[in-house]
């Protein structure tokens, strides 16, 4: 499927061979969209398709948009993280597998915008995002490539935040199935992805002994859920900081410790962010973090953490190691930031396992064959992954697990459904 003529903006192409040996490797872990693909390949239900992908590119990612192109569709690839971007991946994709890529790891901020609209050039009819960017650029800068959009996804938890804020503006102008709330993404990706690979990247750009220390995870949605349960599970004490009551009474149930983040500020040992928000670290905390405390982002965009305030507070910064910046603080202090803020999950390491990203790619997949089946019939909102889609994942992952679950007789069934059955 490759060809000399597949656009493309990439770092190196002598990296295509690397980045096929990691697609490969991921595919192993990966048996429900491998089962997607193969029906894909027979059935073609998105030929006819252009379809726009603002992703992670690696080799998860590379799995899913493989998928999508031997369901019939153009696929065009950009990144939507710049420290995300595996490059062989990249490579690979443009030069073996001939989809348009757009991606180049550590991408500056105009060259990663330069990127998105060189995937909608391509004139797309369903978007993929993760983050809500192409939908943004679509109703802002780039309104006239609306006409030709149909429906669209969105992968994680801010961009549904985005779209649901420009759906109650009335401003959304085609459907989005929102596959971050199906039950097969959030459950398994945020909770048990989230958990392992923030745990994961933090270590690998520190070498730091979690055991002893004070872990303070703001936030207690499914992310913050994993992170504090994989935390506490290598010996730290958590502390968790929260807006939403019922989470913050969930997380004491749980046993971990709840306060204000300025109540957690000063005796914090490393902070992870997972709100989904803006300056859930903010210079009130800045100002008063213990010496060697370290910084980290885990929700979708870096403004988690009011790095303009770090930089300002500081006479100095430089990197220590790779993804830590030391940040010499005024009064003496030395603080740490991982990953320039970004997702540090993917900056300092490699994301999620492809097993859990399995189940999302599933998601994502099986949502775009539905968008091209039925986005003519919906209105320009939100929607929720059918159900149906849901428990199809679910049964499928269940059986490449080798596991085998009960079903209900008709005598049960009948039970359930009658209101006149009882003690």
């Amino acid at each position: 499927m490759a060809t000399e003529t597949t656009k493309s903006d990439i770092k190196d192409a002598s990296l295509a061979a690397e980045g096929v040996r990691r697609i490969e490797w991921a595919a192993r872990e990966m048996p429900v969209v491998k089962l997607i693909q193969e029906r894909f390949l027979k059935e073609k239900p998105l030929a006819g398709l252009t379809m726009a992908t603002c992703l992670h590119v690696t080799s998860e990612t590379a799995n899913l948009v493989i998928a999508m192109r031997d369901g019939g569709a153009e696929v065009v690839l950009c990144a939507s993280n710049p420290l995300s971007t595996q490059d062989s991946v990249a490579a690979a994709l443009v030069h073996e597998y001939g989809i348009a890529t757009y991606a180049i790891n550590g991408e500056d901020n105009e060259t990663y915008y330069k990127h998105l609209n060189a995937a909608l050039d391509h004139k797309p009819n369903i978007t993929m995002d993760d983050g809500a960017d192409l939908v943004a650029a679509l109703h802002s800068t780039r309104t006239d490539m609306l006409d030709g959009i149909v429906g669209g996804t969105e992968e994680t938890t801010t961009g549904v935040i985005r779209l649901n804020s420009l759906a109650a503006e009335g401003k959304l102008r085609y459907p989005i199935i929102a596959v971050n709330d199906a039950d097969t993404k959030h459950f398994f990706d945020n909770r048990y992805g989230t958990g392992q690979s923030t745990l994961d990247g933090i270590t690998r750009a520190t070498n730091v002994l979690w055991a002893g220390k004070t872990v303070v995870v703001a936030g207690y949605g499914w992310c913050g859920k994993g992170v504090a349960m994989r935390a506490k599970g290598m010996g730290a004490n958590v502390i968790v900081t929260e807006i939403n009551a019922v989470r913050a009474l969930e997380a004491a149930m749980d046993g971990h410790r709840v306060m204000s983040m300025l109540e957690a500020a000063p005796i914090g040992d490393i902070f992870i962010t997972l709100t989904g928000g803006m300056k859930a670290v903010a210079r009130p905390h800045i100002e008063v973090m213990k010496a060697g405390a370290i910084i980290a982002n885990s929700g979708h965009f870096n403004v988690e953490i009011e790095i303009e305030a770090l930089e300002e507070m500081a006479d100095g910064k430089q990197e220590v190691r790779p993804m830590v910046d030391e940040y010499l603080m005024q009064d003496g202090r030395k603080l740490y930031l991982l990953g320039e803020g970004r997702l540090i999950n993917l900056a300092a390491a490699e994301g999620h396992p492809s097993a859990v990203m399995d189940m999302s790619f599933a998601n994502q997949a099986l949502c775009a064959e539905y968008m091209a089946q039925t986005a003519h019939t919906l209105e320009k909102k939100v929607y929720a992954v059918p159900r149906d889609i849901d428990e199809e994942i679910g049964a499928l992952k269940l059986r490449a697990m080798g596991i085998t679950i009960d079903t209900l007789t008709t005598e049960q069934q009948t039970y359930l459904d009658s209101w006149d059955v009882g003690t």
